[in-house]
């Protein structure tokens, strides 16, 4: 955890976010250049932040995440604004991202197999326009419901 914080309050926030490395009163060249480091040695880094000192690094951040009650420049400096201030609305929303990304891809997948499939047969004359049609049809269909799914609450 980079914090612009004292050593103090960084270590009380990282142990309860369950953070086990810890550097205090961290300016936002010193955010910057760690950020940079860890980007050269070939590391893939999201930064998550709140402050208007965090700005710089959340632009310069691989993935960057703005609280809810970050300052105007962060939020606009960032990816993507978390609407909460909560660490565990951040798990929530990553669970979400990787749902949301698998759910496409099979969408896709089915797309991309069907219309290998059905465009040759339509085009050999192999099945009739109806039919054709409603195969189309069931195919969109599939793919809504598949993405409906995301929709669902998660299991406790």
């Amino acid at each position: 955890m980079l914090s612009g914080d004292g050593e103090q309050p960084a270590r009380s926030a990282a142990e309860r976010a369950g953070i086990d490395h810890v550097r205090a009163r961290a300016t936002p060249a010193d955010k910057a250049a760690f950020v940079a480091r860890l980007q050269h040695a070939g590391a893939r880094v999201a930064m998550v932040g709140d402050g208007l000192n965090d700005a710089p690094v959340l632009a310069c951040a691989d993935v960057s995440i703005a609280m809810g009650c970050a300052a105007d420049v962060a939020q606009v400096e960032a990816d993507a604004v978390l609407l909460s201030n909560s660490l565990h609305d951040l798990v929530q929303a990553v669970r979400v991202a990787r749902a949301t990304r698998r759910v496409a891809r099979q969408n896709l997948g089915w797309a991309l197999g069907y219309n290998l499939l059905a465009i040759p047969m339509a085009l050999a004359g192999a099945v009739t326009p109806l039919a054709a049609a409603v195969g189309m049809s069931a195919s969109s269909l599939l793919v809504v419901l598949n993405a409906l799914r995301l929709a669902r609450k998660p299991r406790a």
